[in-house]
């Protein structure tokens, strides 16, 4: 072990004291007055929303059917913040056809994903002339023989009609609104 490096760090007795240069624990800026720095809780939000802000924007749909009240020991429903003038100026009424309209969103994309099941087991042609014959009205669907042909052409005129019902809900929940 070499002695001369050890000699240059010996201090003897004394140990050196280092002063405090800062007396809060998160410094300051030079110029600004420490009254409008962000204080740790602020900070803290900030950067929980930076780091699950995504997550928690992500669309859920509650197993318990959305906001539930509290029900007291009288049997009184308490809404607690949900009861508030600011929620229904914020959300409004409960309307029932927007609400069907998004049910009925939910069963329009599982008609598409099966249809895209069954369109994958058919000729391209097929599919192709299944849909020009669906658009005649004078086509009876009970004519056709294939399980996948029939199939196809039940969930494609299935699909047809959901959406024609949501945009007709859209529309009266629209104009119901805009007339209150």
């Amino acid at each position: 072990m070499n002695h001369d490096m050890d000699d240059r760090f010996d201090y003897g007795d004394r140990l050196p004291i280092l002063p405090v240069e800062r007396d809060q624990g998160y410094g300051s800026v030079p110029g600004l007055p420490d009254e409008e720095l962000t204080d740790p809780a602020e900070l803290e939000r900030q950067a929980m929303i930076v780091d699950w802000g995504p997550i928690l924007s992500l669309p859920v749909q509650s197993v318990y059917g959305g906001i539930r009240p509290a029900i007291d020991e009288d049997g009184h429903l308490n809404w607690g913040a949900f009861g508030t003038v600011d929620f229904g100026r914020l959300h409004g009424p409960f309307d029932k056809a927007r609400y069907k309209a998004n049910k009925l969103e939910e069963d329009v994309r599982d008609a598409v994903n099966t249809l895209g099941m069954i369109s994958a087991r058919l000729p391209a042609e097929s599919v192709n002339s299944l849909q020009a014959q669906l658009r005649d009205d004078s086509f009876d669907i009970d004519d056709l023989e294939g399980a996948d042909e029939y199939g196809f052409s039940r969930f494609y005129t299935r699909i047809k009609r959901l959406r024609t019902e949501i945009r007709e809900l859209r529309q009266f929940s629209w104009e119901h609104r805009n007339s209150e």
